[in-house]
């Protein structure tokens, strides 16, 4: 892959017309291949002859996840399965899966928005790439892969786990960007300082960083202790995978939308509304190229906001906070557990190791906080840590808290996506 491709230095309104084409012609496969589609449509009164305008998409039904889960495993696919190249899958941890359907020009454009994702964090041809996303049906490792090796780039496809062997790889093929969860890179970091080695002299100079919310803190904590720079990509498998938007080395603190494969919305994640850009709410994605399975309106829960573009014609939108469906409610205060990682993470003391578990000992929820300390602590400046983060969780989040700080390593360490809400409700 070359340099800038020539819909990165288009016009807003170049880019407008090839969004209002491709989303014509997306709407109507959908309709008339996939049967979900022609009886929302139908049920909703609408018909892609109505879609004049790019605004008219709102007209049209919301999908969502639980629609994918009803059509499973193929029913959402738009195209026969000799055609289908590729087949990925969620992890399906609340429910069935949901199933991905990929054809080879599919596999192509995923390949080449990595590439392009890449490049924009400031990845070249001549770097060695660190994979230690999970290969399989989880799309982080295989996007990461196909999109490193359509940049030039030479992979190294570690995958995930092997905390030990991580290292070593690291130390001994010198790579210059690695792509892995941000928790999972805690836990790289951890077994460099246990073996004794200094992980700033490494050779990392990039992390690619995705499938799961991080936030300054923790961008701040993997910049200080492996000396690279740290940015954000952004992806779901049933949109596509990660790739989907990219923060860029030229325009960081928000992402940039390849709008020219994904028409993005945002909608109040209460009333299914669309709301102006700017304005904070759910993220919803209409594909506008994927040929295997469109998605019209996909809701992601994902909350976020569109901002103007920066430095390409395509908008950007905020870091992720949180999801709808991640939302606790705690004694009627709505929290999510970004809102706590922020206060943690302004103790030096802290360690972004955590966990929020929910309890219920009598008829009210209560959420205890167990952190991490980054040393052995003496008993009274302990408690005084874990005042000190009540206190400042109540102040900015609005939600009354049991802190308990524990030594260092105590936590389980993931080796994907970090599991950060434990429910210890009584079932029933």
């Amino acid at each position: 892959m070359g340099g800038v491709e020539s819909i990165e230095t288009a016009s807003v309104d170049e880019l407008r017309a090839l969004q209002l084409d491709r989303m014509r012609d997306v709407v109507r496969r959908a309709y008339e291949q996939v049967p979900h589609y022609r009886s929302r449509f139908d049920a909703a009164g609408v018909h892609p002859d109505d879609l004049r305008r790019l605004e008219d998409i709102s007209r049209f039904p919301l999908t969502a996840k639980e629609d994918l889960r009803q059509n499973y495993p193929f029913g959402m696919f738009a195209v026969p399965m000799d055609r289908i190249v590729r087949i990925h899958a969620s992890s399906g941890t609340t429910g069935k899966p949901t199933v991905c359907g990929y054809t080879k020009n599919d596999i192509e454009v995923w390949s080449l928005l990595m590439a392009r994702s890449i490049r924009a964090a400031g990845g070249r041809a001549s770097d060695k790439i660190h994979v230690a996303y999970g290969y399989g049906l989880f799309t982080g490792g295989l996007g990461a892969h196909y999109g490193g090796e359509y940049l030039g780039a030479a992979v190294i496809p570690v995958s995930g786990g092997f905390t030990e062997r991580q290292v070593q790889i690291i130390n001994d093929f010198t790579p210059d960007i690695i792509m892995v969860t941000p928790s999972y890179l805690l836990a790289i970091a951890d077994e460099f300082d246990r073996q004794g080695i200094d992980a700033r002299a490494c050779s990392l100079r990039l992390g690619i960083f995705g499938a799961e919310p991080w936030g300054e803190g923790m961008r701040a904590e993997l910049e200080r202790r492996l000396g690279l720079e740290a940015l954000d990509v952004y992806g779901l498998s049933e949109v596509m995978g990660p790739g989907v938007a990219q923060e860029c080395a030229d325009s960081k603190g928000a992402l940039t939308i390849w709008e020219d494969h994904f028409f993005p919305e945002i909608i109040d994640p209460a009333t299914g509304q669309p709301v102006a850009d700017g304005d904070m709410g759910e993220l919803v994605f209409t594909t506008l190229t994927k040929e295997g399975m469109p998605l019209v309106r996909y809701r992601t829960r994902d909350l976020t906001r569109l901002l103007p573009p920066a430095n390409r014609p395509m908008r950007r939108m905020d870091r992720i906070g949180g999801r709808s469906d991640d939302m606790l409610i705690i004694r009627g205060v709505n929290v999510f557990p970004s809102a706590i990682e922020t206060v943690l993470a302004k103790d030096a003391k802290l360690a972004p190791h955590y966990v929020l578990e929910l309890r219920r000992p009598g008829s009210l929820d209560e959420l205890d906080v167990v952190v991490e300390t980054r040393a052995a602590l003496g008993d009274a400046e302990r408690a005084e840590i874990e005042r000190r983060a009540e206190h400042q969780i109540k102040v900015f989040a609005g939600v009354t808290t049991k802190v308990r700080a524990v030594e260092p390593g105590t936590l389980e360490r993931s080796q994907g996506k970090a599991k950060r809400v434990v429910d210890l409700r009584p079932k029933g």
